[in-house]
């Protein structure tokens, strides 16, 4: 991606801006938050506000980054972390092995983990993410148990279509998105999760209330769908599909794979004869754009439910943005 300034005036920027405002920084907001839909370019943004906040560092707020080896279907684009030489430090990505089944439970205690190792540093903390789930969960100070397996219940379950699951699931809350649903061990440990809240006392746990200004990423939806689309075709040019392969051959089962939806399904199901080339494709370049729409539903209902977004044009010169935004930090 081409810089929008140059290195030499954005660090002079950076340098009396930081200088000026460090300590009216601190005592007006805890943490800078990025949200958006896929393909806006968030990621990007978080890293050039970083790089003008003394200290910031970036803490991912991102469901399957945290997976290592996958990395060009979840688009980590950890080059965009570096400018001029410079490395913004992050968190949260790559702490889990891919296979495993990480939670919103392990996102908070990991989150608050880097949170108050910036903060002991005197750093800042950026949050920058699409999964809105984790998003709220620290914006809204969650509090949450871990729910452990049930496997009575599992084997229960195991023996119902998706379809039956899901309808099982609409009993328990209403279903906002079909992410809990998107295959059948989604759904199960879904209903696992909801029937241990149902019958076992939910004990309080603490979560800081953190002041954050947050910021969303608003891009227009004809703008957006073309970058998901030329996105896609890329990342399959350039890797994704060996990528899956090599998850497959390290001995990672194809269901497990699935269970993390979108490119590795997708992939997954091409590559194990499920589905075409073709018809891989066509499924998830549709199955990405219906992913985008429902995270700006998630985003509008966070502010529905109180989280007050302030909404940046995407298609303004990226140091406007920058200059936006810090306006709004500072002031």
């Amino acid at each position: 991606m081409l810089l929008r300034f140059s290195c030499i005036n954005f660090a002079i920027r950076s340098s009396l801006a930081s200088c000026i405002v460090m300590q009216e920084r601190k005592e007006k907001y805890d943490i800078l938050s990025v949200v958006g839909p896929t393909a806006c370019g968030k990621t990007s943004l978080a890293v050039d506000l970083a790089l003008a906040i003394e200290g910031a560092e970036i803490i991912s707020a991102d469901s399957r980054q945290v997976y290592r080896g996958m990395d060009i279907g979840t688009g980590k684009d950890i080059e965009e972390y570096t400018r001029c030489g410079v490395t913004v430090p992050s968190h949260l990505i790559d702490i889990v092995d891919a296979g495993e089944k990480y939670n919103l439970f392990e996102f908070q205690r990991d989150f608050l983990d880097a949170y108050d190792s910036i903060r002991q540093r005197g750093g800042f903390p950026v949050m920058c993410g699409g999964s809105g789930m984790y998003a709220e969960s620290v914006l809204k100070g969650y509090r949450l148990l871990p729910v452990p397996e049930n496997p009575a219940l599992r084997e229960q379950l195991e023996e119902k279509s998706l379809e039956e699951l899901t309808a099982m699931l609409a009993q328990y809350k209403e279903l906002h998105n079909n992410t809990d649903t998107d295959s059948k061990k989604r759904a199960i440990r879904a209903i696992e999760i909801e029937e241990y809240y149902l019958n076992c006392p939910v004990e309080e746990r603490e979560f800081p209330k953190l002041n954050s200004l947050t910021i969303g990423v608003s891009v227009d939806r004809d703008v957006r769908r073309a970058r998901i689309s030329a996105r896609l075709h890329e990342r399959l040019q350039n890797g994704m599909i060996e990528e899956v392969k090599g998850l497959l051959d390290s001995g990672i089962a194809p269901d497990d794979l699935i269970y993390y939806g979108l490119e590795y399904k997708y992939l997954t199901l091409y590559l194990v004869g499920a589905m075409g080339y073709d018809e891989m494709v066509h499924g998830l370049e549709i199955a990405i754009h219906q992913f985008a729409k429902r995270q700006m539903t998630w985003f509008r209902g966070m502010e529905k439910r109180g989280i007050e977004i302030k909404w940046v044009d995407a298609s303004l010169p990226r140091d406007e943005q920058v200059g936006i935004i810090k306006d709004m930090l500072y002031d």
